[in-house]
């Protein structure tokens, strides 16, 4: 939270140091905030521009039109001296600006200054207030106003005044003429309006500037807030605009689909996920797919897409809640095997112990040639329930063995053909059943013996269910799309897993075979999540596939 506490500190000093500008004194006093200097020496220099452009347009119209307009009909020397004077003003105001010397509140004095003098000299040669130049002395007022924040603007409007009503008498007593004061004191109070009104502006700008300035920072501290939220939660979530551009990702959704090769903004949700594209197109025209089952790319995990639209119209955009059904799946079994595995690791060496000696003694009955063919076979029975309970708690006690594992770099194709086998002789299987398909250069890092029986349980589950002919049972090793992944696949060719148990595989004890403990499949993703690995079942049109991903080794 230090990211999200700076930023509000800063907020409610830029809006007091903002509003202190009205109150106190110049915007050079803010050079502790350089964005608020710029836009200060910026507006000085708009300003200049104006001024230049007006003195060109003056003096061009002069020259140009000798004798056609009133400008410089008294005394056209002194309107070309004070219009070339004015231009050279401007010129040396450019380079002052640009090295920010003197400070801002002398530049724009002196700048008003000249402005109100040189304006006045360009009335006088022009025949005083009848030429309509005093009229360029409210621009200069104006600007000034906005541009000092109201500083000085009644000092600015009285100089102006007064430099009106001396070239007025200067002008009656040279030509011996009545003088148009009414005029003067009309536009003096002309002045004096614009002034107050620029003052007023300048006020309310400030304030706004400063709402604006806090309003700001809070719409930028909450967007950190938004994405740092956003990045820690369990579930993907993907924001896409109204032309299913990916605009915001989180770190859960590119585990899932994988990173995003770009830029937010650049990348469409169809080049990013294919499955995802065909999904939102079919919610923004039925409009009732909010829930969608899908698969990671490869297969390996699933996942569930909730489409939310943003606003009251789907074609705005969309958020995407992509929950993965894995997770969920496994804090099921955590809060099933919670209570369940405190019993079991503790009565399973009792149960071993009696079972074992049931076992024995079956054998030693078995022996005996006094009992008829019923009593052999209820003792057979007898055995056979006692070697499933033994293998039951074996499987239990193998649950704690997890993290044992010691991980080596395990060359898959000279792996396999070993595991065949071994396979084949101990569950008599012709040789033939298995195909290895395998590049002799993957390596995978796996716990040698964890590796083992995870493939044991799930070729033994393959030769069950599978047709039990030649090449009926595939293992293939590949690399991953994901870098530094190889993913192994076992494959049958029987009918595949029904698609109302999916979902049930994994659970511990679940099973469809009356002899079967349902642990097999619950341990052999357990020892896949102990090496860093995944182990899921994939949907196949026909067969079965199971695919357990894990750290490849790079030679």
């Amino acid at each position: 939270m230090e990211n999200f506490s700076a930023p509000t500190n800063t907020a409610g000093s830029a809006s007091n140091n903002a509003l202190g500008t009205l109150r106190d004194g110049w915007p050079d006093r803010l050079s502790h905030q350089p964005h608020l200097a710029n836009t200060y020496w910026r507006s000085l220099h708009y300003f200049n521009l104006y001024r230049m452009i007006a003195a060109g347009i003056l003096l061009l119209a002069h020259l140009l039109l000798p004798g056609r307009n009133p400008l410089g009909a008294l005394s056209p020397h002194i309107y070309v001296l004070a219009s070339v004077l004015y231009l050279l003003f401007g010129g040396l105001v450019i380079i002052a600006i640009q090295a920010r010397w003197p400070r801002f509140e002398i530049q724009l004095s002196g700048q008003v200054m000249a402005d109100i003098l040189l304006i006045t000299m360009l009335m006088y040669s022009s025949g005083g207030l009848v030429s309509g130049l005093g009229l360029l002395i409210l621009v200069t007022l104006a600007a000034s106003s906005l541009i000092a924040r109201g500083r000085l603007a009644m000092f600015h409007a009285a100089i102006a005044t007064i430099a009106i009503l001396l070239e007025e008498t200067y002008l009656t007593y040279t030509r011996g003429e009545t003088g148009n004061y009414l005029q003067a004191g009309l536009l003096s109070i002309t002045y004096f309006v614009i002034a107050g009104l620029g003052y007023y502006l300048a006020k309310r700008l400030t304030v706004s500037e400063a709402i604006a300035q806090r309003q700001r920072v809070d719409l930028a501290n909450l967007d950190a807030v938004n994405r740092l939220v956003i990045q820690d939660m369990q579930d993907g979530v993907i924001v896409v605009d109204g032309d299913n551009r990916v605009r915001q990702i989180n770190t859960q959704a590119e585990r899932l689909l994988g990173p995003l090769l770009g830029k937010p903004g650049d990348i469409t949700i169809a080049s990013y996920s294919a499955s995802l594209s065909e999904r939102i197109a079919e919610w923004r025209e039925s409009g009732d797919i909010s829930v969608l089952p899908l698969r990671t790319p490869g297969g390996t995990r699933s996942f569930r897409a909730r489409i939310t639209p943003i606003g009251t119209k789907r074609a705005l955009g969309a958020v995407i809640f992509l929950e993965d059904l894995s997770r969920l799946q496994a804090q099921a079994q955590q809060l099933k095997l919670a209570a369940l595995g405190r019993l079991t690791a503790n009565i399973a060496h009792e149960i071993r112990n009696p079972l074992s000696s049931i076992g024995h003694a079956t054998q030693l009955l078995q022996e005996d040639e006094r009992f008829d063919a019923m009593q052999k076979r209820l003792l057979e029975i007898i055995r056979d329930n006692t070697f499933r309970l033994d293998r039951m708690v074996q499987d239990i006690l193998q649950l704690n063995r997890k993290d044992r594992g010691q991980p080596e770099p395990i060359h898959l194709a000279q792996y396999l053909a070993t595991f065949r086998q071994e396979f084949c002789q101990a569950e008599r299987i012709p040789p033939g059943a298995i195909i290895i398909e395998a590049d002799p250069a993957l390596s995978m890092r796996f716990d040698r013996y964890h590796l083992h029986q995870v493939l044991w349980n799930l070729c033994r589950n393959a030769w069950r269910y599978c047709q039990q002919r030649a090449g009926s049972i595939r293992l293939v090793a590949s690399r991953a799309a994901a870098e530094n992944v190889i993913q192994l696949d076992v494959i049958d060719d029987g009918a595949g897993v029904p698609s109302e148990i999916q979902a049930q595989l994994f659970e511990p004890f679940f099973t469809t075979e009356s002899t079967g403990t349902g642990l097999g499949l619950y341990i052999a993703r357990q020892l896949a999540e102990a090496n860093d690995a995944t182990l899921d079942a994939l949907e196949l049109a026909q067969g079965g596939q199971f695919r357990l991903c894990g750290k490849g080794v790079m030679h």
